[in-house]
């Protein structure tokens, strides 16, 4: 298999440096640089950006206002933008429900919602994890009873990141209790500004809010926001989570930090430390075989959307340990200074204290929860050993 990038490919991913060079904000490329969170407005400026380019929906066909791209061209697309390093798509709209109401919504449902989505005119959220329910959805409790051209919702979510912010939530509820674990869930879309609908914060140990409890209590969603069918909800839950192989890696952002580290652990002296070069040269050795194993998945057929993806737990396994080792040698660089107070916080810390350092601790803590969400490490090996090894 030749895994080099052709002239074509190369050409395109010159286009998108010189597009990325001219429209991405430096005050937001210099905040994600030092390890910062983009914020709302990051986001939805960069998305918009792209949107109005006709880049915003990279695996959107193109009659659905897609750019037509390649797999080859989605992943250059993606390392690009993740090494320069820009905010994310935001992927509940782009890589969930898009793809789904592509695939499984009507067309009403479809004009509605799809354009607003790439535009971030509607901010979406992920209602699927419970409390007792996070890894084991199909264990999941919140209820919906047919009243008639309404369901009722009522139960509770939690770790849905960024409800704070969101406009509309894509939400898996159990329409059918007497059916078995995998039946009876159907997939809804729910207005977050409907009565009934609580968002409460969890404070994460960065000290961020990114997660949220979201409370459902007696929330009418109209009968026609249902996608598919009632009760075959968990169609549509296999097919979002396994749309998206592409990118699972971020394999972008992760070179750009390592760069980065390399660049501060240089301009400290801390690379004249012989581990710690070992360190670096190791990581980036496994992000090359990680880069070649990733270009192997793109160019495979894809298997069917109702059978777990081994290749993309092998790429969300590898990708979210290389992920949190970058964030772990980052801090390990930063050292006594990563313990530093946040800008605005500071109390007795110096002003000449490095504006990197205080946002490596923060990485790090962060990066813990990587190889849970999106279906923790754990279950992808289950999947690897039972639809590979035959365990």
């Amino acid at each position: 298999m030749d895994l080099r990038f052709t002239a074509e490919e190369q050409a395109f991913r010159q286009e998108l440096r010189i597009f990325i060079d001219a429209n991405l904000s430096p005050d937001t490329r210099d905040r994600l640089r030092r390890g910062e969170m983009p914020t709302k407005q990051d986001i939805v400026t960069w998305q918009r950006t792209l949107n109005a380019r006709g880049w915003a929906t990279p695996s959107w066909p193109r009659e659905f206002g897609g750019p037509g791209w390649s797999p080859v061209q989605r992943l250059i697309f993606l390392e690009e933008t993740g090494s320069a390093p820009a905010p994310e798509l935001l992927s509940f709209n782009v890589n969930m429900i898009g793809p789904v109401l592509i695939q499984f919504g009507t067309p009403e449902q479809q004009q509605r919602f799809l354009r607003r989505a790439a535009n971030v005119d509607d901010w979406w959220c992920q209602g699927f994890s419970e409390p007792g329910a996070g890894s084991d959805l199909a264990s999941l409790r919140t209820a919906a009873r047919r009243d008639g051209e309404h369901y009722v919702v009522t139960g509770q979510k939690t770790w849905t990141t960024l409800a704070q912010h969101a406009d509309w939530m894509f939400c898996l509820v159990r329409t059918d209790p007497q059916a078995k674990k995998q039946e009876g869930i159907s997939f809804l879309l729910l207005d977050m500004n409907s009565p009934g609908v609580t968002v409460r914060p969890i404070r994460l140990i960065d000290g961020s809010r990114h997660v949220n409890e979201v409370f459902l209590d007696e929330v009418r969603v109209p009968a026609d926001q249902l996608v598919g069918r009632e009760n075959r909800g968990w169609d549509v839950a296999k097919f979002l989570l396994s749309n998206e192989r592409i990118g699972i890696t971020r394999l972008g952002r992760t070179k750009e930090r390592l760069a980065r580290a390399l660049e501060i652990a240089t301009e400290i002296g801390a690379i004249d430390d012989p581990t710690l070069r070992r360190r670096f040269a190791a990581l980036e050795v496994e992000m090359k075989a990680l880069e070649m194993t990733q270009l192997r998945v793109v160019s495979a057929p894809r298997p069917a959307a109702d059978k777990p993806d081994p290749f993309s737990s092998i790429l969300k396994i590898k990708g979210t340990e290389l992920q949190q080792a970058v964030a772990a040698l980052l801090l390990d660089v930063a050292g006594p200074m990563a313990l530093a107070a946040g800008p605005g916080d500071r109390v007795n810390e110096p002003d000449e204290m490095p504006d990197w350092a205080a946002p490596a601790a923060a990485q790090y803590l962060f990066a813990r929860a990587f190889s849970i969400y999106g279906g923790s490490n754990e279950i992808q090996k289950s999947i690897l050993a039972k639809s590979v090894l035959g365990l």
